[in-house]
């Protein structure tokens, strides 16, 4: 059975510019896909230079027609099960049958989204709601926000929101995550806090309109920032024993080496924020190049 150089475990920007840099150094990759990225509710992704507000399906199609014109790439659209070492290096199992044998392995499944389970939330999410203010803060600028949390790290989340409204509400959602200070830090600032969870959100077409309270008041918003809770898409840290931290973020050097030897990481699993296509990319490049690095040494020894 053929035995790749490297299988790349996740087809998003990590996945796909660790295996254009692969394949341009005439590497044999397999890119593992399912086709569920974690941006495609957005209307469009932003911040990476010459793609700047290009949707998640546009920027897909055509990093994928660029990374196949290299023919020791090849696209396998399926889900990774199961990954055993071998002798030779690793075995995956997927859903497309036969086992897929490479020698090594670029973890880039990236980071699935647990949001909060409140009324609403899907009309609105990644269309007038969003997670990461560098990602789409710019077009919410002067309008009047809501930063929903049950995150400590909230303070922090307003603070950089200021940078593009200064009319901001924090909804707490029944949580106890701000400490006085903060509170009084926020206040002084004219931002308001309430602490009664949230019931619903309402507006029409994606566009928020009220955010409304179980205690049935309602406060008008044109739009804001969610905290959902950020889980790895997949994890395979028992059976290649690679180390992980508290947070389920993978461990690696600067280079997307992780703690077990052949396995790398990049993208979002390895480091969570910012959750930018651009330092995704950045990752995935800096992983092949130490997959080539480390098969170089190995072949010349």
């Amino acid at each position: 059975m053929h035995i790749y150089d490297c299988a790349i475990v996740g087809g998003g920007p990590a996945g796909l510019n660790a295996a254009l840099v692969l394949g341009r150094a005439r590497k044999s990759v397999v890119l593992l896909d399912n086709s569920q990225p974690r941006n495609g509710v957005t209307h469009a992704s932003h911040g990476y230079l010459t793609q700047d507000g290009v949707t998640p399906a546009e920027f897909r199609r055509i990093a994928y027609e660029e990374v196949l014109r290299y023919p020791s790439v090849q696209h396998l659209p399926a889900e990774v099960s199961d990954i055993r070492r071998t002798d030779a290096g690793f075995s995956l199992s997927t859903s497309a049958g036969e086992p897929v044998l490479a020698r090594k392995l670029i973890l880039a499944a990236g980071l699935k989204e647990e949001l909060p389970e409140i009324e609403g939330l899907q009309d609105f999410y990644g269309k007038s709601l969003f997670n990461c203010p560098f990602c789409d803060g710019w077009e919410l600028r002067d309008q009047p926000l809501v930063v929903v949390s049950d995150n400590p790290a909230v303070f922090h989340k307003v603070k950089l929101v200021m940078g593009y409204s200064q009319d901001i509400v924090v909804c707490t959602n029944g949580y106890d995550i701000l400490n006085t200070e903060q509170r009084e830090k926020l206040a002084s600032r004219g931002i308001s806090i309430v602490d009664t969870p949230v019931a619903s959100f309402s507006g029409q077409n994606g566009l928020l309109e009220r955010v409304h309270f179980t205690d049935g008041t309602s406060v008008e918003r044109s739009g804001g920032f969610i905290d959902p809770k950020l889980l790895p898409n997949a994890r395979f840290n028992e059976a290649l024993d690679y180390q992980i931290t508290e947070n389920d973020t993978v461990i690696t050097d600067e280079m997307g080496r992780t703690t077990a030897t052949g396995v790398y990481a990049a993208g979002d699993s390895s480091y969570v924020m910012p959750s930018q296509l651009i330092y995704a990319a950045a990752s995935g490049s800096k992983a092949a190049v130490a997959v080539v690095a480390d098969l170089m040494e190995e072949d010349w020894e």
